[in-house]
């Protein structure tokens, strides 16, 4: 009680302040600053926006443009602050209240650049990006009341009011320096693990999925010591937890079985290479190749660009055809049928000319062609090609082999039966007259 009347007290001198004329003055000039401030960076935002269409690289001038965005509310604030000062000052009014804005603008502006850089010098994060502001304006909230002199009775308010779990009293001030050591840890964890895949994506003796594999573990691992660390710096004891951890096994049993299963299976598929990035696959009726492999699906990408997200149990529990898993070289089989009448010879040899025409076609293994049934309206034969690249179509090889065979078959006079179909009429046998 005697830290909340302390409070209430410090309350009640900025009223008293405030309810003079000078107070009032000063007030009104804050206020009036403020609304200057704002819309002067309004429109320093719309200017940078239009110059930095003239820097489409990144660069120190494109970095110096967005630095000044963060600081130009504070420091044009501070600008007319000053100015009015001048002015109130010529009038001899008092400037106590407009003198503690000073170093509290200047903090706010050297804050807002320190934390863009900070963001900037470590691996791109949306995250960071758009938790820029929180931080930002926390840092500057202690160093705030810091400035004002009100930071160990705000310390002390907060360590006031908690409440007791297992033997243990968590207050607001130990809350909120776990919330900025797990922020703090988590940024550090992030600019690792984004090292490592950057670093793994430029290695020349790692594999697709072994690349994948390593940049999961690291995330994982790191981001539970991360974690763990901050419980740690804040005096946490990781034994109250225990509590709930009953709760979290129920709660995976019953509600986040499908997640986590997914999650384990996606682990499975990295660790034996059945499924990995590049690989063209089947799977029911999806044809595709696999873009990424993330904890809880695998982006396949079909021939019409449409990214479909498979869930990582259906590729551990239903029937996948992996067209790429030990080689890449893929056999497609044309068949074609000519007539009865057609030198079969000829036609066998045009239909292997037309598919070694084709770039795509392999000649080791080589193409052949087979001779495989004598039909109903003609010889059925049959043109065989390979292909290494699968994840390019291959619908296109074989409309590409049937439009050329089709055109030699009209130069050669070998033609392509329909089905024939011989109608024979019997009549009935005639009676004669007379006969029963």
């Amino acid at each position: 009680m005697g830290l909340f009347n302390e409070l209430i007290n410090q309350l009640r001198v900025w009223v008293t302040e405030f309810s003079t004329i000078s107070g009032g003055l000063q007030l009104g000039t804050v206020l009036a600053c403020g609304a200057l401030a704002w819309l002067t960076h309004t429109r320093w935002q719309q200017f940078i926006s239009q110059l930095l269409g003239n820097f489409e690289k990144r660069g120190l001038a494109r970095f110096f443009l967005r630095a000044t965005d963060r600081a130009a509310f504070a420091l044009s604030m501070l600008l007319y602050v000053i100015i009015s000062r001048f002015i109130l000052e010529r009038f001899a009014i008092n400037v106590s209240i407009l003198d503690v804005f000073t170093p509290l603008l200047l903090s706010l502006a050297g804050i807002r650049i320190a934390v863009y850089t900070i963001r900037k010098s470590v691996p791109r994060s949306p995250a960071l990006r758009a938790w820029e502001g929180v931080l930002s304006f926390m840092v500057w909230g202690v160093v705030a009341l810091h400035l004002v002199g009100w930071l160990p009775d705000a310390l002390s308010a907060m360590d006031s009011v908690g409440l007791d779990m297992g033997g243990r009293r968590f207050t607001l001030l130990s809350m909120f320096k776990l919330f900025i050591a797990v922020i703090i840890f988590m940024l550090v964890a992030s600019s690792v693990t984004r090292f490592i895949e950057s670093r793994t994506r430029k290695s020349l003796y790692m594999s697709p999925s072994m690349r994948v594999g390593l940049t999961k573990v690291s995330k994982f691992l790191l981001y539970t010591i991360a974690f763990l660390l901050a419980l740690k710096s804040v005096g946490i004891d990781l034994t109250t937890f225990a509590v709930f951890s009953g709760a979290i096994g129920v709660g995976i049993g019953f509600g986040l079985q499908k997640i986590f299963s997914n999650f384990i299976s996606g682990f499975i598929l990295l660790f034996d290479r059945s499924i990995r990035p590049g690989d063209v696959i089947s799977i029911g009726e999806r044809f595709g190749w696999v873009q990424a492999l993330h904890a809880r699906y695998v982006v396949v990408r079909d021939r019409d660009g449409v990214e479909t997200l498979i869930p990582n149990e259906n590729l551990i529990t239903t029937e996948v055809t992996n067209w790429s898993y030990s080689d890449r070289n893929v056999r497609l089989k044309l068949p074609i049928q000519v007539s009865y009448n057609s030198d079969v010879e000829q036609a066998m040899k045009l239909m292997l000319d037309a598919g070694n025409a084709h770039p795509r076609v392999l000649s080791d293994p080589a193409a052949v062609t087979r001779l495989m049934a004598f039909g109903d309206n003609g010889i059925n034969l049959e043109l065989r090609v390979w292909v290494r690249d699968p994840e390019a179509g291959v619908g296109s090889v074989q409309s590409d082999i049937n439009l050329a065979i089709w055109k030699q078959f009209k130069e050669n006079q070998i033609s392509i039966p329909y089905p024939q179909r011989d109608v024979h009429i019997v009549e009935p046998p005639t009676t004669e007259p007379g006969s029963l």
